[in-house]
């Protein structure tokens, strides 16, 4: 029996006779075996930076911008670290205002907050969202060397101290995320979004899946984060479990190389061939809805080579209990799937306008879709799945049956439990 996440549960099912599998997980990496300690120690000995209550002083306004409820950051423990070097600083907490970075999702619900900072820190601390739609809440900061609009939160602009906290994972356009991305994107305004979302970055033949050398979304929003005033990180790399491996705390840039060097340890494997099936875990957070489940696909097939051939089929256990999505840039996603004709139309269209922001994700699954079939099984809303190009089935026998008959039943099938925090590399 094999076994995948399915929201907060797990998903267990066979491959069919007449089919062969391989199992793909992320490398052993033993977890921190005191993570409060691991996280103080990363504090006390930054990385290229002085330690944070040097930084900062009595008087100081700070503001932390760490992730939504979309990103496993172990946030619960990473503020309150933070919280305590600003308070041995002597920063009042009148003077610190913590920013959940949304990017284009939805705004964070109260109990969310409470479930990424604990109750105690959001009764004591102001708690909000940035706001990437609303000019009186942003600053303009001039324009990135690429040409990208430099707009970011007035919160995090003005602040006389700008940390971020993060988790260094693979991201299908910045390499990894954490790091710069949770400002430059997560507090951005909606004009940075659309930008480094359209074709000319996601196009790039830099911009890839766990590269961030020679990667021009990476260096843009490197240079926003920095124009924006960000001076210090806590990041950390976990493992499909959520358990920690690593953390480092210090400069934006010199903590989160070494913190990618690590990811790269734990999430790189390597795989024989392409595949004519793979099966890609999500789980929660990330299968709350198809925009964010739909990653697991597109990180399989814009992995360096695609895990699957051309016209094969990835299968995609995702509950989907808010349909495409809540947020604006989720909805954008889904009318631009749902009114095309076609996987193959949408990209013709496409590739001759600006995106709005939420698009680049129709963008990267019709560019998927035109090659492979994406079913997702056990979805609350089969109808949004077919409305955006997928193929819904009620449970995995059903979509293994329907793959069989798009690829035959003798298929080699690849199962990635966790295809988010697993990077398959196709041996040479």
């Amino acid at each position: 029996m094999l076994t995948v996440p399915y929201g907060r549960k797990q998903m267990t099912f066979q491959v069919p006779a007449g089919m062969t599998a391989d199992l793909l997980s992320s490398n052993d990496k033993p977890p921190l075996a005191d993570p409060a300690a691991a996280i103080a120690e990363a504090m006390a000995r930054p990385v290229g930076s002085p330690p944070l209550r040097e930084l900062a002083k009595p008087g100081d306004k700070v503001c932390i911008v760490f992730t939504d409820a979309t990103r496993a950051s172990p946030d619960h423990l990473l503020v309150p670290a933070l919280l305590r070097e600003l308070e041995a600083a002597g920063v009042s907490d009148g003077d610190i205002t913590l920013l959940c970075g949304i990017g284009m999702h939805r705004p964070s619900t109260a109990a969310e907050k409470t479930a990424k900072l604990g109750e105690a820190v959001v009764r004591r601390y102001r708690v909000i969202d940035s706001e990437p739609r609303n000019p009186e809440r942003l600053t303009q900061l001039g324009v990135a060397s690429t040409g990208a609009p430099m707009v970011v939160s007035r919160t995090a602009c003005e602040a006389d101290l700008l940390i971020a906290t993060g988790i260094v994972e693979p991201h299908q356009y910045a390499g990894y995320s954490g790091g710069r991305k949770t400002v430059a994107i997560g507090a951005a305004g909606e004009a940075v979004i659309e930008y480094t979302h359209a074709p000319r970055f996601l196009d790039h033949p830099g911009t890839r899946l766990g590269r961030v050398e020679g990667n021009l979304f990476h260096a843009t929003i490197t240079e926003v984060a920095r124009a924006a005033g960000l001076r210090f990180i806590l990041n950390a790399v976990c493992d499909d479990a959520g358990r920690i491996v690593a953390v480092r705390a210090g400069d934006p840039q010199a903590a989160f190389l070494e913190l990618v060097d690590e990811a790269k340890e734990l999430y790189v494997r390597s795989i024989p061939h392409p595949y004519d099936i793979a099966v890609g875990g999500v789980g929660y957070p990330k299968d709350a809805n198809l925009y964010q489940a739909s990653r697991a696909p597109t990180y399989l097939y814009f992995a360096p080579t695609p895990v699957v051939r051309r016209g094969g089929v990835i299968i995609v256990p995702a509950v989907c209990q808010e349909g495409a999505g809540e947020g604006v840039g989720e909805m954008r996603c889904y009318e631009a799937l749902r009114n095309a004709p076609s996987a193959a139309a949408l990209l013709d269209e496409m590739r001759g306008r600006a995106f709005e922001a939420g698009e680049q994700r129709a963008y990267v699954i019709a560019q998927m879709l035109a090659e492979i079939d994406v079913i997702i099984v056990g979805a609350e809303r089969p109808d949004v799945v077919r409305d955006m190009k997928m193929i819904p089935a009620a449970d995995m026998d059903e979509a293994f049956r329907l793959a069989a008959g798009i690829v035959g039943e003798r298929a080699r099938v690849l199962v990635v439990p966790h295809a988010l925090l697993t990077l398959p590399v196709v041996a040479e």
